[in-house]
């Protein structure tokens, strides 16, 4: 029988719907349930669309809600029911296997069903004869497969609730009992017999499990879907303490899960830690107040909610200076280091940084409180660059970079890692490594496309175009600067989008679009005015003034002042870095007035003040400009 490859299928099922487009999930469950077999696409796309489960519009179709288990056409289940009836003396067992799964090993059948094995084995070669069931090796290392997923499904349905939840706890308890191996690597399997047995109790530990197994392989929306039905289940059960335990050991994961798969403020992340935080509160005094607090405000943090997410930051240093607890420690200097820097109080935020990289030891990092997605040691490492490039180090800005990737890659956690190379590209951007910035950036784009990381994912794309366009291929960057800043916007998040308006400002410089760049640079204003982003405010003011400077007419004027209100910003701050960066704007522009002298004495300080970092872009443009100045 010709059998149709995945993309012929789901061809066929927009030809089925005159070419209207279909909901994915739906063509997904046409194309898993009917195995390539051009008649059963056919008549099971059909009858979704006969089933009033879909709203048709002018070129396309819409679920009217969430998509049940699609049926399978009458005619094709009254044809496998008859084919299954005519092998009456074997439909039992049919029926038993059909409960184990599609594919299922034949020791655990045996173990299952309360037949001898000469029984047993003489009705699955029958099965086998009768094509229903394919084998492979010989009892008892065998396995076998339904021949088609709707012959597995029809010999399920017919039979009764009672006995199919019967057949479910036997094989949930036989493979506690009996395979502890299969038990212990797929927890997922007795989660769904026990759910189908009706013993929600006993499920929903193993949902867990599943759940945690699936992050901890960086499945993370598979991850999603076993806490999430964990969660259904217990709303079921009657209210415990154990099952508000249950419920809040089951959102803290979900958040977890949702955060690396969706991004740090994706609605449904607030959703699950809010939920967490008011099990909490049911609780009262309770150890898990630390992952869900620190939850909240990576959402809060990455929606550029910062005063929001101070408190919750101060709310953390408060328990972890009550309980002593090292660990809780470096979370909470942590998230107050990183709120304050994107608040522009950058040596306050180098303190608690550099405090919790002190207090970060590896051992911690199998504490309960740090399994929540990254990795703290990384994430402390990769806060703190920015700020000490700001506050004018650049070399250990790098080489708190370097270490930041050391340990990603020694812990082997991709979304560590992703996070790593994201913040190494950005820090390269920093020092105008055009290189490494479009070798980390490339890195961190492969990764995070892998692996299902949507905010890093957009982050590295916008960089990476960065590097493009400084490498001449000004048109192509451009394109992908867009493409990943809307992405990462996509996923709520709102923190470092000024600074990508200054990315897209210096793309629009670079191939001439002045105006494009002002307004870019207008939007990061008004978002640093609206969040208190304030971090990257000078270069915000400092490239404006560039710009107004490559305007047709030049507005030297307008321009001279943004370039004042930048040295003004970053003298507040202490951003030796971005102070230089707007003093030298300053003086180019003084020294094309003939205020030769006036720029040597504004910039010999600033450059006699720096100790380190005298190959960057920066410095060596500050030495030449002072040479040329003198």
């Amino acid at each position: 029988m010709h059998r149709l490859t995945s993309p012929q299928a789901r061809e066929l099922t927009g030809r089925v719907a005159h070419s209207k487009v279909l909901p994915a999930e739906v063509v997904e469950q046409v194309v898993t349930k009917t195995d390539g077999v051009p008649l059963f696409v056919e008549e099971l796309t059909k009858t979704v669309l006969e089933s009033g489960l879909l709203r048709e519009d002018e070129d396309r179709y819409e679920l009217r809600g969430p998509l049940p288990p699609l049926a399978i056409p009458a005619t094709l289940h009254d044809a496998l029911m008859a084919r299954l009836d005519r092998l009456a003396p074997v439909k039992a067992v049919a029926q038993l296997a059909a409960t184990l799964g599609r594919t299922f090993p034949y020791a655990l059948l045996q173990a299952v069903a309360s037949l001898d094995e000469g029984t047993l084995q003489t009705s699955l070669r029958q099965l086998v004869t009768a094509e229903l069931l394919y084998q492979q090796d010989l009892p008892p290392q065998a396995t076998y497969v339904f021949k088609h997923v709707l012959i597995q499904e029809a010999a399920y349905q017919s039979l009764l609730k009672s006995t199919r939840q019967q057949y479910h706890q036997r094989i949930a308890q036989v493979l506690e009992a009996q395979f502890p191996e299969t038990a212990e690597a797929e927890p997922e399997l007795l989660a769904h017999h026990y759910t189908e047995a009706g013993l929600t109790a006993q499920a929903i530990p193993y949902w867990q499990r599943a759940g945690q197994r699936a992050s901890d392989r960086s499945a993370h929306m598979e991850a999603v879907s076993h806490f999430t039905t964990g969660i259904e289940l217990l709303k079921t059960l009657p209210e415990t303490p154990e099952r508000i335990q249950q419920a809040l050991t089951l959102y803290i994961a979900l958040g977890a899960a949702l955060l690396m798969a969706k991004g740090h403020a994706a609605p449904e992340v607030e959703h699950a830690y809010t939920q967490a935080r008011a099990l909490c509160q049911q609780v009262g005094e309770t150890p898990e107040l630390v992952p869900v607090l620190f939850g909240l405000w990576r959402f809060y943090v990455q929606r550029s909610q910062l005063h929001m997410a101070r408190e919750l930051g101060e709310t953390l240093l408060r328990l972890a200076q009550r309980t002593d607890d090292p660990a809780l420690a470096v979370i909470a200097h942590c998230a107050l280091g990183f709120t304050g820097f994107n608040l522009g109080m950058l040596p306050a935020a180098c303190q608690h940084l550099e405090e919790a990289i002190a207090l970060y030891t590896p051992d911690q990092r199998h504490a309960p409180v740090f399994r929540m997605g990254q990795d703290p040691g990384v994430g402390c490492q990769v806060h703190a660059a920015r700020p000490l490039w700001l506050l004018g180090y650049p070399e250990q800005a790098l080489a708190r970079i370097h270490e930041a990737l050391a340990l990603a890659h020694a812990l082997s956690h991709p979304f560590s890692l992703a996070f790593a190379r994201c913040g190494a590209a950005i820090v390269s951007q920093l020092r105008r490594d055009v290189l490494a910035v479009h070798e980390q950036a490339e890195a961190a784009v492969a990764l995070s496309t892998e692996q299902g990381f949507p905010q890093w994912a957009g982050l590295g794309m916008s960089l990476r175009g960065w590097a493009l366009a400084m490498q001449g291929q000004g048109e192509e960057g451009l394109e992908q600067v867009r493409q990943g800043i809307a992405s990462f916007r996509a996923t709520g998040a709102a923190l470092l989008v000024p600074y990508f308006c200054t990315v897209l400002a210096d793309v629009f410089a670079q191939l001439g679009h002045i105006e494009d760049g002002l307004q870019a640079l207008a939007e990061a204003q008004t978002l640093v005015e609206q969040h208190d982003e304030r971090w990257w405010e000078a270069e915000v003011y400092r490239l404006r003034g560039v710009l107004l400077l490559q305007e047709t007419v030049p507005q030297r004027e307008e321009g001279e002042t943004c370039f004042q209100l930048a040295l003004d910003v970053a003298r507040r701050q202490q951003a030796k870095s971005l102070e230089l960066r707007a003093a030298l704007s300053l003086s180019r522009l003084w020294q094309h007035q003939g205020k030769q002298v006036a720029a040597h004495q504004l910039l010999t300080p600033l450059y006699g003040w720096f100790t380190e970092g005298f190959d960057t872009a920066d410095l060596q443009e500050a030495k030449a400009l002072l040479e040329a100045l003198a």
